[in-house]
């Protein structure tokens, strides 16, 4: 617990003082009482001795000027409170190897189709970050609730040409779900083998460290070849790999509607934040509480006011 106006607290020492005060004053009173009567004179006039009741009443006030104090200091907890939070990073490959059309129309737009429709099925709640990459990655867009503006990020990044920096790409997904302190998941959209840069398979053993699951679309066919008559097969035995080891899963592009699956995982998770909540009306509440039982029980055994 912490107080905005810890200054304040120092009007707590009026409480041992009053309770000092208190006690000296007690004695007195019972000096004065035995000096007016004996012992047995008084068993005799005052038969019951309020003994413990003389105090309570006061006892109560007391702790209800020690919360009154408390609550003008503006005290304030730490509660943790739920917040949902989850953040998909789509990793997008426009290598020239996307060029070849054994997936209809080409596999860019193969690509650019799922991509779409895993756009379109995403709760809003999550937050999706956009990569692309050729022999180089590149962040296109933080991860954000506007879908439009990753659309519009992603659709302009998206012009096949170069090799396949695969790692690369990971690698920059990871650092960007990291940057949101929350769960996460990377969407990598690939066909080509990695040319260029990381070794993917390392950097999906850190994913799986960090318990973000990469889930991989293996765009393409054996068959597939560019318009110069270059074969491109997919790499779908290290796209495999690079889901199996991080703790994700793997697909093919016509089991891309699978991709639910991600979004499903994520979109229910809860994580935890600790935010400060003043309690100011507690500590109030909990003085009014006080001094009204006070009160009431002042004037049911002594018929008046503390």
């Amino acid at each position: 617990m912490s107080f905005q106006s810890p200054w304040l607290l120092v009007g707590l020492v009026l409480i041992p003082l009053l309770s000092v005060a208190y006690v000296f004053t007690e004695r007195r009173r019972r000096r004065a009482a035995a000096a007016f009567a004996s012992p047995r004179v008084a068993v005799s006039a005052v038969p019951r001795a309020p003994g413990w009741r003389r105090h309570l009443p006061l006892g109560l006030a007391g702790l209800a000027t020690a919360a009154l104090i408390a609550a003008l200091a503006r005290p304030q907890v730490s509660v943790a409170v739920p917040a949902e939070q989850a953040t998909i990073v789509l990793a997008m490959d426009h290598s020239g190897s996307m060029m070849a059309t054994d997936v209809a129309p080409s596999r860019l737009d193969a690509a650019k189709d799922a991509g779409e429709a895993f756009l379109d099925k995403v709760p809003e709640k999550v937050r999706v970050g956009g990569v692309v990459f050729n022999n180089r990655a590149q962040a296109v867009s933080s991860p954000t609730t506007d879908r439009d503006e990753l659309r519009s990020a992603l659709e302009a990044a998206m012009t096949p040409s170069g090799g396949t920096a695969t790692g690369d790409a990971l690698s920059t997904s990871l650092a960007m779900i990291r940057s949101q302190k929350a769960p996460g998941a990377i969407v990598l959209l690939s066909d080509g083998k990695a040319t260029h840069g990381t070794d993917p398979l390392p950097v999906a053993d850190e994913a799986k460290r960090l318990k973000i699951p990469i889930y991989t679309v293996a765009l393409g066919t054996a068959s597939g070849t560019l318009p110069n008559g270059d074969a491109v097969p997919p790499d779908v035995t290290t796209l495999r790999e690079i889901a199996e080891r991080s703790g994700g899963e793997a697909f093919t592009a016509d089991q891309a509607g699978a991709l639910s699956s991600v979004y499903e995982k994520l979109g229910s998770e809860v994580a935890t934040k600790h935010e400060q909540r003043e309690v100011t009306s507690a500590f109030a509440g909990g003085a009014v509480l006080l001094l009204l039982l006070g009160s009431g029980l002042s004037l049911r055994w002594f018929r008046r006011l503390l």
